[in-house]
């Protein structure tokens, strides 16, 4: 019988909050606790965190374990990375989730290499396998357009999960569990590399990842005065506005706008991709949007074969009649 047992997740802050998606991973992870029977611990780390451990019992771990140390105030993955093994090697847990964030799919592989597990990224279900009660991992696979079940033959399983692909649960401030402080020293020898620069990315309005409405822009926009048209409909709809990848190279938009595999993965409620083929390149980054809207003049677009919702026509012609609607909608 293997050594390992529970579940473990390892839970991003922001200032003095966990993130979002630690709190989407704390309610998989609670569910595929209890269906094992077994304990969901989370693991935070940092400096000056303590504050933030009942938190993660709210959101549904029986314990947390604290790594809070000065050395750990600021993210370093290889000074992360030799907390995390330490907390895992002592947890020893069957099961280690992590967001699908930038440091999620930093610090992931590097932790299976050491543990001699594997790590499947960008996971969007979760389950127990009945029979093996081995972990079932989804994840997109061909661009998007299929999904594959993977499962793991070493123990710790490590995955980490798409942003808003599962839910949090509701938090319960009156919810009890238990605090462990673990002390770790971090060997100056180990941390290889050095941040020399912090540039933190300027948003107005919603967050992309955040929104629960999104108006994309691809190619078939011609430049950057098409985009204010997209400002437009997404201020009606209180949403944000991407792109596909051929407006960010050629400047209509920023970079930080870009959805797809090399860019930014979203979910949201509705996606409106106005003048996108839908390459898979590109769907890699939506295909978890509830609702897809496409319009575009070509009627043989992959995006047609993706979208619940679509409008064959120029955007010129559609768009405008579609912000009419809505402000019309919006004074009646």
């Amino acid at each position: 019988m293997s050594d390992f047992k529970g579940v473990v997740v390892y839970c991003e802050i922001k200032g003095d909050k966990i993130l979002p998606i630690a709190a989407e991973a704390l309610g998989i992870g609670r569910k595929l606790a209890d269906d094992l029977g077994q304990e969901l611990a989370a693991v935070i780390i940092g400096g000056g965190i303590a504050a933030v451990a009942p938190q993660s019992v709210a959101q549904g771990a029986d314990k947390v374990y604290v790594i809070d140390t000065p050395q750990l105030k600021e993210y370093q993955a290889d000074a992360y990375l030799a907390a995390l093994e330490k907390a895992v090697n002592q947890v020893k847990p069957a099961i280690v989730i992590m967001g699908q964030t930038d440091s999620g799919r930093e610090l992931a592989p590097r932790l299976a290499f050491r543990l001699g597990a594997a790590a499947t990224l960008d996971c969007v279900d979760l389950a127990i396998d009945a029979d093996t009660r081995r972990l079932l991992q989804t994840k997109p696979v061909y661009g998007g357009n299929a999904q594959a079940v993977f499962t793991a033959a070493a123990d710790p399983q490590i995955v980490t999960i798409r942003t808003k692909a599962m839910a949090a649960l509701a938090p319960d401030p009156a919810r009890k569990g238990e605090v462990v402080n673990l002390p770790v020293e971090i060997d100056a020898a180990v941390i290889k590399a050095k941040i020399t620069e912090r540039v933190v990315e300027e948003v107005a309005g919603i967050k992309l990842e955040d929104a629960q409405v999104v108006v994309s822009g691809g190619r078939g926009i011609g430049g950057a005065d098409g985009f204010k048209q997209l400002d437009e409909l997404a201020r009606l709809l209180k949403g944000a506005v991407g792109a596909s990848r051929p407006p960010c190279d050629n400047n209509w938009i920023a970079d930080t706008a870009q959805i797809g595999l090399t860019g930014k993965i979203i979910a949201p409620e509705v996606y409106i991709a106005v003048a996108i083929s839908g390459s898979s390149q590109h769907m890699s980054g939506c295909s978890g949007s509830k609702t897809i809207v496409a319009i575009n003049k070509d009627k043989e677009a992959n995006i047609f074969k993706q979208a619940r919702f679509g409008v064959v026509g120029d955007w010129k012609k559609v768009l405008p009649a579609f912000i009419q609607k809505l402000k019309d909608l919006a004074a009646a």
